[in-house]
């Protein structure tokens, strides 16, 4: 037989480069860990940011009707426009409305949050180019902007400030070839709420340098009282924001995938060509899930209020506020965590996770925050995300979503490991700095 057109004589099949640099930094860590759990002990996992594992936490009935209701209707069973359905759109943007002046041609459904944000990512950046991400920070910008040839560089938050954005550091990122500033606010993995000082900071910065904002704001509205959310957008007088949210977190609803863009655009900075090459990108899948866009005007307009300030905010009762259960979690946790030699908790002000820092020389048999967390596991049989994940080092997370009796087993176990492994001089420092309760187990310690 000719060989005549043959490529070569042997099979030669590659993965693209879109494939070759794609990396999950989270799943890579989490899945090469070798170690197993204390079988005398049950394994619980404080590093799965979905607030439906436990089964503790379930969307309103009204959310369950909306969609039991699209389900009946032939339109939720075929495509859609590539942006989304007119309605869900309309409704979006009623939703929205704290965002400033939003219509329906301002918002395009995407399949959950991170689909908006792959496409605003894309719109925005070139290879070769560079977007600024917070350090700590929710590496799924990472693992999409890598792929295609985009840079990351990381400006740096402030942990003895709440995390704030260390300002001097983020514009000293800023470069010719730079295409936009992410924006997490509440944050994951610091469950940080920033004020509007801060915001308008940001938003300072961003005007001079004349660079975009893409607002990564899943958790808005997720707030702890004392803290005020606001959205960027609403403070930007000439800053484009393009806002990435969804009903993942809010709605306690992320396997349904159902997210969304907002353009903010009020001198047309962005012009034709940005809103033009989102409608491109959206149409590469064809919108997302058509029975739950079916379901969103019902779910954004009838969810109550009620169901908000049960699960993530706090109630009034007798004239007096009572927080209820994640911000009650995150205060459980924090005091739990204080009497850990070693452990520096911050406590949050929003969202569904803390940053712990672990003073990794009070442990001199652990090189790094990662054998700190595996030794927990084998141990303990407790797992918290380690700081690589967020290319913070030296810290964990974890996640407040537990229900309130494993979150407090998994909390003393750490206070026991921590007293098990600590470096017992570093302990009486301590105990002599008042950083940790002074109990007759560690006066003898110290004493002997």
């Amino acid at each position: 037989m000719s060989q005549r057109g043959r490529r070569t004589q042997e099979w030669d099949v590659r993965a693209s480069t879109l494939a070759r640099n794609t990396h999950n930094l989270i799943r890579s860590i989490v899945e090469n860990l070798t170690v197993e759990p204390n079988p005398s002990k049950p394994f619980i996992a404080l590093s799965v940011g979905d607030p439906t594992t436990f089964g503790n936490l379930n969307p309103p009935e009204q959310v369950l009707q909306a969609v039991r209701e699209s389900i009946e209707l032939h339109t939720s069973r075929g495509y859609g426009p590539a942006k989304g359905h007119q309605e869900a759109r309309e409704a979006v943007a009623e939703y929205s409305a704290h965002q400033g002046n939003v219509t329906a041609e301002d918002v395009i459904l995407c399949s959950g949050c991170s689909h908006a944000i792959e496409l605003v990512i894309s719109v925005l950046a070139d290879s070769g180019q560079n977007i600024l991400v917070p350090k700590p920070g929710f590496m799924i910008y990472k693992t999409l902007a890598e792929g295609l040839g985009i840079v990351i560089k990381y400006y740096n938050l402030l942990p003895d400030k709440q995390w704030m954005v260390d300002l001097d550091d983020l514009e000293n990122q800023i470069d010719e070839d730079t295409a936009a500033i992410i924006v997490i606010n509440p944050s994951n993995p610091c469950g940080s709420v920033y004020n509007k000082d801060h915001l308008n900071d940001i938003l300072d910065i961003a005007s001079r340098n004349r660079v975009p904002i893409i607002a990564d704001e899943i958790y808005e509205h997720f707030v702890f009282s004392g803290n005020e959310f606001t959205a960027i957008s609403s403070l930007s007088k000439d800053v484009p924001v393009l806002t990435c949210s969804g009903l993942t977190k809010r709605f306690l609803v992320p396997g349904w995938r159902l997210g969304w863009i907002i353009i903010h655009d009020r001198h047309n900075i962005l012009g034709k060509e940005v809103r033009n090459g989102l409608a491109n990108l959206a149409t590469r899948i064809l919108g997302p899930s058509t029975l739950i866009q079916r379901a969103l005007p019902a779910i954004l307009k009838y969810t109550p209020q009620s169901f908000f300030d049960e699960v993530i905010l706090f109630i009034e009762v007798s004239g007096r506020f009572h927080e209820t259960t994640i911000p009650n979690q995150a205060k459980m946790a924090y005091e739990e965590l204080l009497r850990a030699p070693g452990l520096r908790p911050i406590m949050p002000q929003g969202a569904m996770y803390m940053m712990i820092e672990i003073k990794i020389s009070h442990f001199p048999e652990f090189k790094n925050e990662l054998q700190f967390v595996e030794r927990m596991v084998s141990e303990q049989s407790v797992f918290c995300l380690p700081g690589r994940c967020f290319e913070y080092p030296n810290f964990m997370r974890i996640v407040l979503t537990v229900p309130e009796d494993i979150l407090r087993e998994a909390c003393q176990r750490l206070v026991i490991f921590c007293k098990e492994h600590i470096d017992i001089g570093e302990k009486c420092k301590e105990i002599d700095n008042n950083i940790i309760p002074v109990t007759n187990e560690t006066e003898f310690i110290c004493d002997n």
